[in-house]
């Protein structure tokens, strides 16, 4: 039996369409089209992976773990694997059929047994977030965020640009490296914000610190920054030392909700920024988010909130963009469409002035990154071990892909508190901010 032409029947059969790979198996038998990317899957605990979780994180999971992997671009063989799922998906729609029948399954179960592919659950990659407790409760928003964040701060520095930001980047022009566009980002925002010297500001969400560092180093702010990841606060004090701008920087290690243990007071801060903060946000939390911020920013005050979006046709029912993202990288990730997180920050009193998307940008960021990552792989593995590493590869490319195809967007918010009488003190024209 030529168990890869098996296996790719089967699958196209499922799916209703060709599909534009090349498949090969554990006993090195080949099928499909020739040129196209090639699919390889190394082991029967593969098929079992999939057998007992059906559906992408089976998949992710064979991939992790090495059971499963691509020859050649990674990029290439997920496009073409999800065009497919695509076009099955609205061929299905269109004939008012489920994509998986009785059919299907007694044929794949029964394809199982003759490859000796039934057996016991493999156990999953250690690299899968395990959280307990409340949803969103602070507990359990620190572990999700630690999940993350706390892999390794060398790790980190191995693929992000100098500046240590973990956000899309602004391309405003072609051939920009990662450290310009980054650069570029970090003025955007602070521009956007009115910063001035001796002004306060506080950054939701601080990460390593790349705008926390950014705005008090060339901007003469007052930041006060808020993480829950003990590894990132600790990175940003250290380098806050080592520039000498520990009497304006300050971050500390507690949730937003408890902002005024960190000493800030209701309507005393000039410029609040949350940059790809509000997507950890749970969506019945959102509104006491913004609610804060309205509340701290001083009549005047600006909010800049850069957040991932998710399409209104994206595809399942994942808010958090789906099993491998939610199980792998962001568990209790909560992305909304633009107009909802629009209407949110606008119900809570601040005004909205600016809208900028940002979602061709994204791509050539997370290009960037995964440049540096394939560049130094064998120090990742060192540093995070193989599969952590392989998990980081498949999250970068696929991501990049969610943004190519708009499942997922990005957008600086730009917000701002005004006066009683309704004084903004906006400049007239975006042109203020803009290169």
């Amino acid at each position: 039996m030529n168990i890869a032409s098996s296996l790719l029947g089967l699958a196209e059969e499922t799916l209703g369409l060709p599909l534009p790979i090349r498949l090969r198996a554990w006993d090195g038998s080949e099928a499909g089209v020739p040129g196209a990317p090639v699919v390889v899957i190394r082991s029967k605990r593969a098929l079992r992976h999939v057998i007992w979780k059906p559906g992408e994180l089976g998949v992710a999971r064979a991939y992790v773990q090495g059971d499963l992997d691509v020859e050649g671009d990674l990029g290439d063989g997920l496009r073409a694997m999800w065009d497919a799922v695509r076009d099955a998906r609205v061929a299905d729609a269109s004939a008012g059929r489920p994509r998986i029948g009785p059919r299907q399954l007694l044929k794949g179960a029964a394809l199982a047994v003759r490859l000796g592919a039934i057996g016991p659950r493999p156990p999953a990659p250690a690299a899968e977030s395990v959280l307990t407790g409340e949803l969103h409760s602070k507990e359990r928003d620190q572990a999700a965020i630690s999940h993350h964040y706390d892999l390794s701060n060398d790790f980190y520095e191995l693929i992000l640009d100098p500046h240590m930001a973990y956000s899309s980047g602004f391309h405003h022009t072609p051939g920009m490296t990662l450290e310009e566009a980054q650069t570029a980002k970090l003025h955007l925002i602070c521009r956007k914000l009115g910063l001035e010297p001796g002004m306060k500001m506080v950054d939701i969400g601080s990460g390593w610190g790349s705008l926390t560092l950014f705005a008090a180093e060339h901007y003469g702010v007052h930041v006060t920054g808020v993480t829950l990841s003990v590894e990132q606060r600790d990175y940003v004090m250290a380098k806050a030392a080592d520039r000498g701008l520990a009497d304006r920087v300050d971050v500390s290690l507690r949730h937003f909700r408890d902002l005024e243990a960190s000493g800030v007071r209701d309507g005393q801060v000039d410029a609040i920024a949350s940059v790809e903060m509000g997507e950890h946000v749970g969506d019945a939390e959102y509104v006491v988010f913004v609610d804060s911020i309205h509340r701290y920013l001083r009549p005047g005050g600006r909010a800049l909130i850069q957040q991932m979006s998710r399409s209104n046709d994206a595809p399942g029912d994942s808010p958090g963009g789906g099993p491998f993202i939610e199980t792998y990288i962001a568990p209790d990730m909560h992305m909304k469409p633009l107009a909802r997180t629009i209407g949110l920050i606008a119900a809570s009193g601040l005004e909205i002035r600016d809208v900028q998307a940002m979602r061709e940008h994204y791509p050539q960021t997370v290009a960037g990154w995964a440049a540096r990552l394939e560049e130094s792989w064998d120090r990742a593995v060192k540093l995070i071990g193989e599969e952590s590493a392989r998990v980081w590869r498949l999250y970068l490319v696929g991501g990049a892909l969610a943004f190519e195809e708009n499942r997922m967007g990005v957008d600086q918010i730009l917000a701002v508190k005004p006066s009683r009488r309704g004084v903004s003190g906006m400049p007239a024209s975006p042109l203020a901010w803009l290169p």
